[in-house]
């Protein structure tokens, strides 16, 4: 495992739960600066030529106090900027004058500042927010062996952070992590089958929304660097859960599931950590993958997505 905290420019500021800057309980140590660059090739496989065919990419957005935007360039340049109920922003283009037999390439390559984040968990009281707390798809909050599990875990007198404690050191412990590249949720992951970051962070969010505590789940990117585990991607999931007298506060049950690591992920964002959207189930690209939506109708032609790179490199002062 490689961590970046060692290479990350030195910072120290304080944060608000939202960014701004006057709060103590939120600190950035240090902060990394990346070139993403995203390339998806479509092709019109025949035999005809859709009527209308579109594509919804999801973009890195400016989060805090997680990341900051500083560029972005996307082609072709002709498309739509459209945002979900979660803030997450997508360009969509239109491809309809698509013939068979041709390729549609979209490029988009995006400069982002990621912030390394440590929390102060001292003073956990105070009042919680009322979003993010209910069951959805993957998030079985209300599935009874759930909401047993998570009163199972804490005390009565516990604290907001020592349940969150509980639940993140439950997962990471009693889960057996399987690169299954499926889907499963919450609830599935109490099962025989395995799981990978997508059931540790369902899991996790699942745990915390049954005792009313609001957690969010993030899909996105980890920095790899050469001779890293063979169990990762560089496509990632994980959750951040909201403390009182804190804020939001970034754990990673995924990679915290050793106890060699365990510290690491809890109460601090790595910048090694690139979000891309917000949400379990954002309805822009629900029953999509890779943070893309692809859709024609009717059955005149089939359009295949070809290939799906993406290249993550340091920025070290590069345009």
């Amino acid at each position: 495992m490689v961590f970046l905290t060692a290479a990350c420019q030195p910072v120290s500021r304080d944060v608000k739960p939202g960014g701004d800057e006057t709060s103590t309980a939120i600190t950035i140590v240090g902060q990394q600066e990346y070139i993403v660059e995203q390339r998806l090739v479509l092709k019109n496989v025949g035999p005809g030529q859709p009527e209308k065919q579109n594509l919804w990419v999801a973009l890195i957005r400016d989060l805090a106090p997680y990341q900051e935007v500083t560029s972005l360039t996307i082609s072709p340049d002709r498309y739509t900027l459209v945002t979900d109920e979660y803030g997450n922003q997508f360009a969509e283009f239109d491809f309809s004058n698509h013939p068979a037999g041709s390729v549609k390439t979209v490029e988009i390559k995006t400069r982002v500042l990621v912030n390394e984040l440590a929390y102060d968990l001292s003073d956990c009281s105070g009042e919680l927010l009322d979003e993010f707390v209910g069951p959805e798809l993957h998030i079985e909050s209300a599935n009874p062996q759930i909401v047993r599990l998570s009163q199972s875990l804490t005390g009565q007198d516990a604290t907001v952070c020592e349940k969150v404690r509980a639940f993140y050191d439950y997962v990471g412990d009693e889960l057996t992590y399987t690169s299954n590249e499926q889907s499963w949720g919450a609830q599935a992951a109490l099962g025989p089958m395995g799981a990978d970051c997508t059931e540790y962070s369902s899991l996790l969010i699942a745990l915390s929304r049954a005792q009313g505590i609001p957690a969010r789940y993030f899909e996105g990117l980890r920095y790899l660097e050469s001779g890293s585990e063979a169990d990762t991607r560089v496509e990632h999931a994980w959750p951040d859960v909201y403390m009182p007298g804190v804020g939001w506060v970034a754990v990673d049950p995924t990679l915290g599931r050793s106890t060699l690591t365990r510290e690491i992920y809890f109460a601090h964002y790595t910048p090694d950590h690139i979000i891309v959207t917000l949400g379990r189930n954002p309805s822009t690209l629900r029953g999509s993958s890779y943070w893309t939506h692809l859709y024609w109708p009717g059955n005149v032609t089939q359009i295949s997505v070809e290939s799906v790179e993406w290249k993550i490199e340091l920025a070290g002062g590069q345009d």
